[in-house]
């Protein structure tokens, strides 16, 4: 099983000095891959539920600073060479998916090949409200934006007609290194969002799943699968476990997760960020996975 870690781009994971640590001593004690969010707007009191929490409350305070993922993963992409890059995950409806498409295949380019595309929905009106984007229908912009993309990264001169978006015989380059073969990663830990990887992408990513709840969740992806015509195997099944120990990949491993997902806030300093990834990777790599 292969080993992620997403920590870069909140709070003292923003600096540059910090990502730069962490990202050379993730790909040294041989992390898989850097994951890292988003958010463009918190608010300080939102009426929207995390979906992520018991309390239904998201951990990050509203005034913590929270990189733009794109641009943070391509600074991680400049101080290293092998270890894979995944936005865990971009909030694709929130976005303009000609804009998107360009940004991805240039961190793409960039990054010699080593970007993966995580996209979730959303689950904050207000963040929605700001950027003037109607929060209903967010999910069939979704599915419209992935399809428009696809369709840019393919197709020279390229068009697409939906509901959501639309263009006629327009040029977008670069294109991905593997073009359309892009992996996209759906986030999410609903049903919905199970159907959307299976029938949309290349792989689900799970965040903050208790370790009981995940071979259900497996279970659920790959009754999915035989819905659809997919085989379990075609996806990568990335999962942020909200608990759980190094005695408990073995398990996670029989129920099919391909990579977990460590998710932790690096220290301040680059030498404390360092020391912190190797203390990570001796507990999850070296002894675990």
């Amino acid at each position: 099983m292969r080993v992620g870690l997403h920590a870069l781009g909140i709070g003292d994971g923003a600096r540059p000095e910090v990502i730069r640590a962490v990202a050379t001593a993730a790909e040294a004690t041989g992390f898989a891959r850097l994951w890292c969010g988003e958010h463009v707007v918190l608010v300080d009191a939102p009426a929207s539920r995390y979906p992520y929490s018991a309390d239904g409350r998201i951990a990050v305070p509203a005034d913590a600073d929270w990189l733009d993922p794109l641009l943070a993963l391509s600074f991680a992409a400049a101080v290293t060479n092998r270890i894979e890059l995944a936005t865990g995950v971009l909030l694709l409806p929130e976005h303009n998916p000609v804009l998107v498409a360009k940004q991805v295949a240039t961190l793409d380019v960039l990054s010699a090949g080593r970007f993966s595309l995580g996209v979730g929905v959303g689950w904050s009106a207000e963040e929605f409200a700001a950027l003037g984007v109607p929060f209903a229908g967010r999910g069939r912009r979704t599915d419209e934006y992935l399809a428009a993309m696809r369709t840019l990264w393919t197709q020279d001169p390229a068009s697409y007609t939906g509901e959501f978006a639309r263009f006629d015989a327009i040029r977008v380059n670069p294109k991905p290194l593997r073009g359309g073969r892009l992996p996209v990663v759906i986030g999410g830990n609903s049903d919905t969002a199970l159907r959307r990887a299976v029938t949309l992408a290349d792989g689900w990513y799970g965040f903050n799943v208790p370790v009981a709840d995940i071979p259900a969740r497996i279970a659920a992806l790959a009754d999915e699968c035989a819905r659809h015509g997919r085989d379990l195997g075609e996806l990568t099944v990335a999962v942020a476990p909200s608990d759980g120990t190094p005695e408990h990949l073995p398990g996670l491993a029989a129920a099919g997760v391909t990579e977990l997902v460590v998710v932790g806030a690096p220290p301040t300093t680059p030498n404390g960020a360092a020391t912190w990834v190797k203390e990570l990777a001796r507990t999850w790599i070296s002894s675990g996975a």
